[in-house]
């Protein structure tokens, strides 16, 4: 059984997570914080509590070694969404340094959770570089694609080729367009969600169009996501395993996209926990070990 980081649809054996209780923390935080932090609207608490509950069972019935991110009081809501402050590699973490200045405490404490749980550090993005996790997404094992957005900037991508590229690692840049703006959560895998070696659901109307080609030269089918669904988070999927995924409630098309190229798909109900906050279950997760029973 082949074990690597360099993945984003093999079988999960291990990701963090924080939970909704431990980043939103109480009603009165959420009510401090949501506006700052430029949420849709502010999170029920409590119906967020059941949404995660939710969530995290799924995960939990697939057999995934679930580790938690601590309530930290030094970070926001937005921690919720654990992907963004550390890339993993089969090397170890790279902590990232957080291109919206009300996460960039985040990183600080994920480093510390990795490192109470005997994870190594690879390596660290400094400023004046930026660059968020959301951003990147393995292509396969030896190529990892980072798109350059207002989250994740020119030295941060400068940086990460640094760390991987004496690695052996192909580090492929995506420059993404201006969309709605540097207030806007707009990353790579708000466009692009790998679901299988050969198959990624992707938003085309906002991707790179040499960044697609490269995609189809290397073989992949492309599920497109209509224009209807891509503010309701139906490019963001989570594969749990090869065309096994989850993604958020509201979008039918797109599911059924996923079915017909022969996909087990779960939603889960993300008003709360994913939509207002504009983070998917790719957001809410870090995967870190996945696994095939192949060695090819």
């Amino acid at each position: 059984m082949k074990s690597t980081h360099h993945s984003e649809f093999l079988k999960v054996k291990s990701l963090f997570i924080k939970p909704a209780a431990l980043a939103f923390v109480s009603d009165h935080l959420l009510s401090k914080q949501w506006k700052d932090l430029n949420y849709l609207e502010k999170p029920n608490y409590l119906e967020a509590l059941k949404e995660y509950t939710t969530f995290e069972n799924y995960l939990k019935k697939d057999a995934v070694d679930l580790k938690y991110f601590p309530e930290d009081l030094s970070v926001s809501i937005d921690s919720i969404y654990c992907r963004d402050a550390a890339i993993a590699t089969d090397f170890g973490m790279i902590i990232c340094n957080m291109g919206k200045p009300d996460r960039n405490l985040e990183p600080v404490a994920q480093k510390q959770a990795f490192i109470a749980e005997g994870i190594p550090i690879l390596g660290e993005i400094v400023s004046p570089g930026t660059l968020e996790g959301g951003d990147v997404a393995w292509l396969d094992e030896e190529t990892l694609a980072v798109g350059h957005t207002y989250r994740t900037n020119v030295a941060g991508i400068a940086q990460l080729k640094t760390i991987l590229e004496a690695k052996g690692i192909t580090v492929i840049v995506a420059e993404m367009p201006h969309y709605k703006g540097p207030l806007d959560v707009f990353h790579l895998m708000s466009v692009l969600s790998p679901v299988d070696k050969d198959l990624a659901v992707v938003y085309s109307p906002l991707m790179p169009i040499a960044f697609r080609n490269e995609l189809k030269r290397r073989g992949f089918e492309l599920i497109e996501v209509p224009d209807e669904e891509f503010e309701s988070m139906g490019c963001n999927v989570l594969a749990i395993a090869p065309r096994k995924c989850m993604m958020v409630k509201g979008n039918p098309i797109t599911k059924k996209r996923l079915e017909a190229a022969g996909c087990e798909v779960f939603c889960y109900e993300g008003r709360e926990i994913s939509v207002k906050g504009g983070g998917g279950p790719t957001c809410l997760t870090r995967p870190l070990e996945r696994i095939s029973a192949k060695d090819d």
